[in-house]
């Protein structure tokens, strides 16, 4: 046997493998969680197809689903990114993972770049169901594909700044109800569901300024109406974007 074959080789993995590794088990540990579940799928799916099939709404001309899908789809990138991210988060920080993790080779920045993969993983798989149940109900989706793309995109950056500052500077049991409640009224009143118009013309302002509403609108506007880039959309969820991002990097605790 020849000396050295066997000298353990001490040191941390190459960084692209320590963030894909991590990213995977973020990916798995979303999957496994039932709560996390009811919120990035069965919900979903669920209003899309109740408010689909039953008129109970009314949400203007044409039908029902080709109103509802892009809303849906807002609602799912919501749940992910902001909803699902905030909590988890919030209860890793609460156990003292985030500061064991913050410890190991993988650096702080690594730990978020592989949440986020995470988060934009669970959302294609929400973005596939979503299309395919549309489909089946008959949708019949317009516009071009680079603006659906930069619009999740953008949404999903900025709902995950505001899931991370929340989550890292509530305790968990404050996030837990405090992103649930968000969850909840921006479902409402975010123009998901309910057609903003059917609002009182003061209240639209403010509620077309939220992220979820330029999300959704923006959305409606290309996959429903066949409109090109929603610029001023776009520009409201890039504001929310750099706020939410920059003021969960300047106040997270880790511990």
């Amino acid at each position: 046997m020849t000396t050295g074959t066997h000298t353990p080789r001490p040191g941390a993995a190459p960084l692209p493998r320590m963030i894909a590794a991590q990213a995977a088990l973020e990916t798995k540990m979303l999957l496994r969680n039932g709560e996390q579940l009811l919120l990035t799928v069965i919900i979903p799916t669920l209003l899309l197809v109740l408010f689909s099939t039953v008129d109970i709404v009314d949400t203007g001309a044409g039908e029902a689903v080709d109103f509802l899908t892009p809303g849906i789809l807002a609602l799912a990138v919501m749940s992910t990114a902001f909803t699902g991210q905030a909590i988890a988060t919030g209860f890793e920080r609460r156990y003292g993972v985030l500061k064991r993790l913050a410890s190991s080779p993988l650096p702080r920045w690594g730990l978020m770049t592989a949440k986020t993969a995470s988060v934009l993983v669970i959302e294609v798989l929400q973005v596939v169901l979503v299309t395919v149940i549309a489909f089946a109900l008959g949708w019949s989706p317009h516009g071009g594909a680079p603006a659906v793309l930069l619009l999740l995109v953008l949404g999903t950056a900025a709902f995950s700044g505001l899931g991370l500052l929340m989550a890292g500077t509530l305790k968990a049991e404050a996030t837990l109800a405090g992103a649930n409640l968000v969850f909840l009224l921006l479902l409402v009143g975010g123009g998901v569901i309910v057609p903003l118009d059917k609002f009182p013309p003061a209240a639209q302002d403010v509620l077309g300024l939220l992220p979820i509403s330029a999300l959704s609108d923006g959305l409606r506007d290309v996959l429903q109406h066949g409109a090109g880039m929603p610029w001023g959309n776009l520009a409201v969820l890039a504001a929310w974007a750099v706020a939410g991002l920059a003021a969960a990097g300047k106040f997270f605790r880790w511990e």
